[in-house]
C-alpha cells in the first residue's frame, strides 16, 4: 500500500455517526451538497468545488464548498470559497460553473441568481493561486440573451477549440426545446454571444439526450481506443417537476468538431450517443479537460442524491435526511474513453489505492460482501447484488464473456463500473444487521477487497 496520509475530510468521514455516511468519498461531515463544479487540476492539485448548503441539508442558498487533492486519493477539504453577495448578481445563489486559469490566475465563472426564480447571469470571481481565497466583485461577463426565443439559460462551461477559447449554456427555448448557447471568449470578464448552437431539434439528439433544458452542459476531447480521439457532449437531462428526481438522468452525444467555413466557429456534429450512466441516484457531473490530441483524457466527478427509493429499494425520507444532518455525495472520479464507438466510463486507477484486505478469491455462487468493499467480477451469466434477504436488488446485470464487473460499495453509495461501458450509480441504506450479498451464475467468480483508508 502507498504510503499517504489520511486526510481531514476523510478522517472525519471515518468517524461519522450515521452508518449511512460513505468514508471514501470527501464531502463535508454536514449540510446538503449537490453539482460539481470547478473541477480542475491547477499546478498539481486537482479542485473539486460543489453546490453547498452548510446549515441544513436541504437545497438552499446555495454556496460552493471545495476540496483539493494531488491525488485523488488524499482530501484536503477547505472553507467555503464563494457565498451569495447581499445585493449582487448572485444575492440567490453562486450556481453550476466552472473554474478556469485566466493568464495564470485561477478564475471562476458561475451561475448567479440575483432573485429567486429569477434568470441567471454569467459571473466572474478570481481566486489566490491555492484557490482557497476568492474575491467576488459580482463581475457579469454575460446576461441573459436578448433572444425572446431563449427562456431559460444555466451552467456555463468553457472549452478550446483551434487555439482560441468559447463558452456554451445550457438553455430552454420558448417551443419547448432544449438548447445549447454559444459564446465567444477572448476575455473572460466578456463574453460574446453567438447564438443558439445546438437544439434537440437535431435527430440525434433527439434520441438520446431529449430534454426541456439540458442543464450542466460539457464539451470534451476524449481517447478512441481505435485510435485519435473523439469529442464528446454530456447534458444532465432536466424535465419539469423534476425536484431532484431527474427521471431522464444523463446522457452524451459523441461526434466532431470543425470549422465554420465562413465564421470560423466550431460546429459540432452529433453521430451517436446514449445513457452516461444507467442509475437512477446520477446527475449533474462535471468533466474536466486535462489533455487534448493525440493524448487526450478527461476526468469526470458526478452527484450521487440521496435516493427516495425505488425499484423494490428502501429509500430514506426527507425526515431522515433532516435529522442525519447531510445530503449527497460525489462520485468517484472517472476517466472517460470511446470504445468501439461508444462510450466508456472507468474508475481513475488512483482508487485502487482503497484497495485493503482480501475477503475472498475466486468466489462463486452466493458471497457476503462487506459493506466497504471493492468487488471485481470475472466470467459470464446474471450477476446480482441484493440487501438482506434479497428483497432489495441493487444491482442486476448480464455480463458477457470477456466483460468484468468492478462494484465499490461505501455504505449507502454503490458504483458499478463494467468494462467497455459507461458506470451505474445507486444509493441503498442497508438496515442495522442487513449483509450485502453477490450472486453469480455458474462459471463467474469474485474477488473481494475490503476498503481501507490509505495511511
Amino acid at each position: 500500500m502507498t504510503d499517504l496520509v489520511l486526510s481531514d475530510s476523510l478522517l472525519a468521514a471515518s468517524t461519522h455517526p450515521d452508518p449511512a455516511f460513505p468514508r471514501f468519498h470527501p464531502r463535508p461531515a454536514q449540510g446538503w451538497i449537490n453539482d460539481p463544479n470547478g473541477v480542475s487540476f491547477i499546478d498539481g492539485r486537482y479542485h473539486v468545488f460543489f453546490q453547498y448548503n452548510p446549515l441544513s441539508a436541504r437545497h438552499h442558498q446555495i454556496q460552493w464548498g471545495h476540496v483539493s487533492s494531488p491525488d485523488l486519493v488524499r482530501w484536503e477539504e477547505h472553507p467555503v470559497a464563494l457565498v451569495p453577495q447581499a445585493g449582487g448578481p448572485d444575492s440567490a445563489g453562486c450556481w453550476t460553473g466552472v473554474v478556469t486559469s485566466d493568464n495564470g490566475v485561477p478564475t471562476a465563472a458561475y451561475s448567479g441568481v440575483q432573485d429567486h426564480g429569477g434568470h441567471s447571469q454569467v459571473v466572474i470571481a478570481r481566486g489566490s493561486s491555492d484557490l482557497v481565497t476568492w474575491e467576488q466583485d459580482g463581475h457579469v461577463a454575460a446576461s441573459m440573451p436578448s433572444d425572446p426565443l431563449v427562456t431559460a439559460v444555466r451552467d456555463p462551461f468553457i472549452f478550446h477549440f483551434n487555439g482560441s477559447r468559447y463558452a456554451m449554456q445550457g438553455a430552454g427555448l420558448a417551443d419547448g426545446r432544449a438548447a445549447l448557447l454559444l459564446y465567444a471568449v477572448d476575455s473572460l470578464d466578456d463574453w460574446k454571444y453567438q447564438g443558439i448552437w445546438l437544439t434537440t431539434a437535431n435527430p440525434v439528439a433527439a434520441e438520446h439526450t431529449p430534454a426541456e433544458i439540458w442543464e450542466c452542459p460539457q464539451l470534451v476531447e476524449v481517447p478512441d481506443i481505435s485510435g485519435g480521439s473523439r469529442w464528446v457532449m454530456m447534458f444532465s437531462l432536466w424535465l419539469s417537476g423534476d425536484d431532484h428526481e431527474h427521471a431522464n438522468g444523463v446522457g452524451h452525444l459523441i461526434g466532431s468538431l470543425s470549422a465554420d467555413p465562413e465564421t470560423g466557429l466550431p460546429v459540432f456534429d452529433p453521430v451517436s450517443g446514449g445513457k452516461s450512466d444507467l442509475g437512477r441516484d446520477f446527475y449533474a457531473p462535471q468533466i474536466v479537460q486535462l489533455s487534448y490530441g493525440s493524448s487526450a483524457s478527461a476526468l469526470l466527478f458526478g452527484w450521487a442524491n440521496e435516493g427516495p427509493g425505488r425499484d423494490g429499494r428502501r429509500g430514506r425520507t426527507q425526515e431522515e435526511i433532516d435529522d442525519a444532518g447531510w445530503s449527497g455525495v460525489l462520485t468517484h472520479p472517472r476517466l472517460l474513453s470511446v470504445v468501439d464507438g461508444a462510450l466508456a466510463v472507468a474508475p481513475a486507477p488512483e482508487i485502487g489505492a482503497y484497495r485493503g484486505a482480501s475477503v475472498a478469491s475466486g468466489a462463486s455462487g452466493s458471497v457476503v460482501v462487506p459493506g466497504f468493499a471493492e468487488v471485481l467480477v470475472s466470467g459470464s451469466g446474471p450477476v446480482s447484488l441484493e440487501l438482506g434477504d434479497g428483497s432489495q436488488v441493487v444491482y442486476a446485470g448480464e455480463l458477457l464473456a470477456g466483460e468484468e464487473l468492478r462494484i465499490f460499495i461505501d455504505a449507502s453509495l454503490v458504483e458499478v463500473y463494467r468494462s467497455g461501458s459507461v458506470a451505474t450509480t445507486v444509493r441503498a441504506y442497508p438496515a442495522p444487521g442487513e449483509s450485502w450479498t453477490l450472486t453469480l451464475a455458474d462459471g463467474a467468480t469474485a474477488e473481494v477487497w475490503e476498503l481501507a483508508l490509505p495511511r
